[in-house]
């Protein structure tokens, strides 16, 4: 493993412009990168359908074991705002900073560069492997658009790692909520407010007595719930009549999450309907969320890997989402590693090299540890 190589690459990674959205120029440097390495390269069609920059990449390496399974790696290319003119810097506590007043986008440029130091190692060793193909998706910051629109055609994988979540290297998401996003609009009736108030029904008195019967935060160890955003009213001497509210709930089970939009929606029709007005909600499932357990295949290539580099193995829920719920949705069983990467989506974000360097030993030992497997289940080892 050379990881002064995938360091430079870190840098030269994280110097290019990609917020998302805008992920022109960084598509076509990795695409150059994936065919030199011997990948075979696809774009595939999701950029029409998402308005980004790029579609997401899809580059198959042809395995020189038939008996391993295939596997597959998931990185993104874009990254959160403010990332124009990212300068890196070392400093002395072995952190890589940004140096002026941006992100650094270690989320997730380290995954790539660690998935691209990998690969080179195994080509440059000539060890045996499996099919093995990269994921390199497109708007995954501006909510996942680009895993969501993915030509599935093209994914051949049995399994995966999205190589994208914080906590020290060695730590394993297998569980993830699903996501429900909510759109209200809640309808009450004008009046002027000093000659006639009597007339009017305010949609924000009813938008705010319905969030007040509601069970908000953490409803308990698996679910969630959360009032984003709430506009409406034009002037202090008009009632109100139409107010537009977004939310959210989120459960690891989806009974719960059912449960609670339902509790939501329940809310807000009811206060309506008590006041003279009338609420209107749509309820989107906006990811679907996923659960393994440490005898699921996918988490025990990974907890073996990551003993196999002087790790233990954590089990990790995450509140949050990520393309692997995406993928999950998407019938390709997933998990998302940690990356070692700190303070995301902050101008305070820092990349420790000690991570960078461990991580890409994690992803080549996951690849070795599925030749194995595929050797042994065929009689072979």
């Amino acid at each position: 493993m050379n990881y002064v190589r995938m360091l430079e690459e870190f840098y030269e990674l994280v110097k290019i412009d990609s917020e998302s959205g805008h992920e022109e120029e960084i598509s076509v440097v990795l695409k150059k990168k994936l065919e030199d390495m011997g990948f075979s390269v696809v774009e595939d069609t999701s950029k029409e359908r998402t308005g980004h920059g790029a579609g997401n990449l899809v580059a198959t390496m042809k395995g020189t074991l038939t008996d391993a399974d295939p596997i597959y790696f998931t990185s993104h290319m874009d990254t959160v705002t403010p990332g124009l003119g990212i300068q890196p810097v070392l400093k002395e506590d072995g952190y890589v900073y940004s140096a002026g007043d941006t992100i650094l986008g270690s989320d997730d440029k380290a995954g790539l560069a660690a998935l691209f130091e990998m690969m080179r190692t195994l080509k440059e060793s000539g060890e045996a492997h499996g099919d093995i193909q990269y994921v390199i998706t497109a708007g995954e910051e501006s909510g996942l658009v680009g895993a969501r629109e993915i030509d599935r055609d093209l994914m051949v994988a049995k399994y995966g790692y999205a190589v994208d979540s914080d906590g020290k290297v060695g730590g394993i998401v297998t569980a993830a909520p699903y996501n429900a996003k909510l759109k209200t609009v809640i309808y009450g009736r004008t009046a002027h407010a000093g000659v006639e108030p009597e007339k009017g029904v305010s949609a924000i008195t009813i938008a705010a007595k319905s969030v007040a019967k509601m069970k908000l935060g953490r409803i308990d160890s698996e679910t969630t719930a959360n009032i984003g955003q709430f506009s409406g009213g034009q002037a202090t001497n008009i009632i109100c009549d139409e107010v537009h509210i977004l939310s959210e709930a989120r459960s690891i089970d989806y009974a719960k999450l059912q449960a609670q939009t339902e509790h939501m929606v329940q809310a807000f029709q009811e206060t309506a309907e008590e006041m003279g007005g009338r609420a209107e909600t749509d309820v989107k499932l906006n990811s679907p969320g996923f659960r393994f357990s440490e005898d699921d295949e996918v988490v025990q290539v990974a907890s073996e890997a990551i003993r196999a580099v002087g790790r233990t193995p954590e089990l990790l829920t995450s509140g949050g989402g990520s393309d692997g719920n995406i993928f999950n949705g998407h019938g390709f069983p997933t998990v998302t590693l940690s990356v070692g990467y700190e303070g995301i989506h902050t101008k305070e974000e820092r990349m420790p090299v000690e991570e960078l360097n461990k991580l890409a030993d994690l992803l080549l030992e996951i690849v070795r540890t599925v030749a194995a497997r595929g050797r042994k289940d065929n009689g072979h080892g």
